[in-house]
């Protein structure tokens, strides 16, 4: 039946839960009235025990999913310290290759192909052997003053008393004449002039000192600062700093002697330009001198 109201029709109130157990054995109200089949509401589940657990539960509460964590992602920027350590690894292993390499390649030239490698050095023995050969008429050793094509001279006629070159420092200009038969044995004489600032003179003197088959002394007149010379070889530079000067020492000294095993103790040690005759030499005088 209906309950009419001043608002007219009214549907049939929703049945009010009392709390109270519904007597045993009766059916729930929404059983009875649906006359027993589903209302479209999911079965209860069953437990392990075959108890009813309400759908959608299993445990008695729903399990919370978790959500989805998200990488992170970390951005590595790049080494340079490690790159910068392997490219200098690279360039000194590079470099003491090529080091290696070159002296090899250093060690396997001839001395005379090193000297000719020296920019500006000459080679009197073959642009001029005049230079360097006795002087015509003449033996290669002679006593008195020489006139020399080449001054400082570089070889020719010599007195037969060397200037002692066991790496003397002289501070006077010294006889060409004993100085070029120094060069005979395989010394190298460097030669400066007498306004060589004094720096300039004590560098050189300090590739002199202590090194055998080597001589220093001032000279008049040069075209050039400091003059170099080995028996038929010449160098002329204007700074005691240029590199050459080491070239010429390590490509000439010894190697570019005529009298291989000659020594250069025992020489002239006095300074002066005028030639010391008559001292005893390592080769007997020309007769009739």
């Amino acid at each position: 039946m209906s309950i009419s109201t001043s608002g007219g029709e009214q549907r049939r109130p929703s049945v009010v839960s009392t709390g109270k157990k519904a007597p045993a054995g009766d059916k729930p109200a929404a059983d009875k009235a649906t006359g027993g089949k589903a209302t479209g509401t999911k079965p209860a589940a069953k437990t392990a025990s075959g108890a009813r657990v309400p759908a959608g539960r299993t445990g008695g509460k729903k399990p919370q999913q978790r959500r989805p964590v998200t990488p992170v992602k970390v951005s590595h920027g790049r080494s340079w310290g490690n790159i910068a350590i392997f490219v200098a690894v690279g360039i000194l292993a590079a470099g003491i290759i090529g080091y290696g390499a070159y002296a090899v390649i250093q060690n396997g030239r001839s001395w005379e192909d090193k000297a000719a490698a020296i920019d500006g050095i000459v080679n009197y023995r073959e642009t001029d052997p005049s230079a360097v050969d006795p002087l015509p008429g003449k033996e290669s050793h002679e006593p008195g003053p020489q006139t020399y094509k080449v001054n400082p001279p570089v070889g020719s006629t010599h007195n037969n008393a060397w200037q002692n070159c066991m790496g003397d420092v002289y501070d006077a200009p010294i006889a060409n004449e004993h100085a070029v038969h120094s060069l005979e044995h395989g010394a190298v004489w460097i030669t400066y002039r007498p306004d060589l600032p004094a720096d300039q003179v004590e560098k050189l003197a300090e590739k002199v000192r202590g090194n055998e088959y080597m001589l220093m002394s001032p000279f008049e007149n040069l075209d050039r600062p400091i003059s170099l010379q080995a028996w038929g070889y010449q160098l002329k530079v204007d700074n005691a700093d240029d590199s050459r000067i080491d070239e010429f020492i390590e490509a000439l000294r010894v190697n570019a002697s005529v009298e291989p095993g000659a020594t250069c103790s025992g020489g002239i040690t006095a300074t002066g330009t005028t030639p010391r005759d008559n001292v005893p030499g390592d080769q007997t005088m020309p007769q009739g001198s």
